[in-house]
């Protein structure tokens, strides 16, 4: 069976100053080139975030605001290819509640990935933060968020139970049995199976019979990540039905993104 996939977690460049593979000068990536690659593995649409390489230990927002209008410039390139995910920031209450309106009205719903320790902060938390997750309420934004500080996590999920969180990798035992705790607490809380996680034997076997497969997105972290292998981990996986894999690659997402 020939899935379609779209991949929820990547991180687009537009230069190669935003490009945060490793091992970039091994691997012939560019923008341009971006699109052809993911294709000719089966991936038919990508969201996320531009982050760079680089940790902005004291940002401006308009080091922030110049990520969103790379991910704005993507979308102009990549067309239908690309659903841009867009970065927020609790330093900047105003101006982030301000960018999630001008998002919305762009037709936009997707924040994030946001990796708070790239940008100078680390606290999921916070008056602030809250603040601005009440405005992404107030659009119905989706919040892709990299899993860390469990317990703010916990507190979050709480205080927000009708925003959709979608956070992003299911991690070791510890971190992937405190996604599942938060799964109970809310209904709109989703896990990307990025990053670390999906190569243990099980887990997503062990997750979908806890909550059916419709809390699960395909994700893969590219370029930081090699795609192939997460495709392997679910198209591969003797545990799951066609039916199950056909939901994590890419039913979910167009529930969440209310794509056609």
């Amino acid at each position: 069976m020939k899935f379609e996939i779209i991949d929820f977690h990547t991180h687009p460049f537009l230069t190669d100053s935003e490009n945060i593979c490793s091992h970039k000068s091994y691997c012939n990536m560019s923008a341009e080139n971006t699109v052809n690659d993911l294709k000719s593995i089966g991936i038919s649409k990508i969201c996320g975030s531009v982050i760079k390489p680089i940790t902005l230990k004291d940002p401006t927002w308009e080091d922030i605001k110049e990520l969103n209008d790379t991910a704005l410039k993507l979308k102009e390139l990549y067309k239908d290819f690309y659903i841009p995910g867009f970065a927020i920031h609790p330093a900047f209450v105003k101006e982030s509640c301000a960018e999630i309106e001008r998002m919305s009205s762009l037709g936009i719903n997707l924040i994030g990935e946001i990796v708070p320790y790239m940008h100078g902060w680390n606290s999921y938390y916070s008056k602030e933060f809250s603040e601005i997750l009440d405005a992404a309420e107030k659009y119905n934004m989706i919040l892709n968020i990299h899993s860390s500080c469990d317990d703010e996590m916990d507190i979050m999920v709480k205080e927000h139970p009708d925003l959709v969180i979608v956070a992003a990798h299911p991690g070791e035992i510890t971190t992937f049995n405190r996604h599942m705790e938060r799964m109970k607490m809310s209904k709109n809380y989703y896990l990307d199976l990025s990053g670390t996680g999906l190569f243990r034997h099980g887990m997503l076997r062990h997750a979908i019979d806890l909550f059916g497969p419709e809390r699960f997105l395909f994700g893969s972290d590219y370029p930081t990540c090699n795609p192939g292998m997460f495709i392997g981990g679910i198209e591969y996986d003797f545990n799951l039905t066609d039916k199950e894999k056909e939901q994590i690659f890419s039913k979910n997402a167009k529930r969440l993104l209310n794509l056609k």
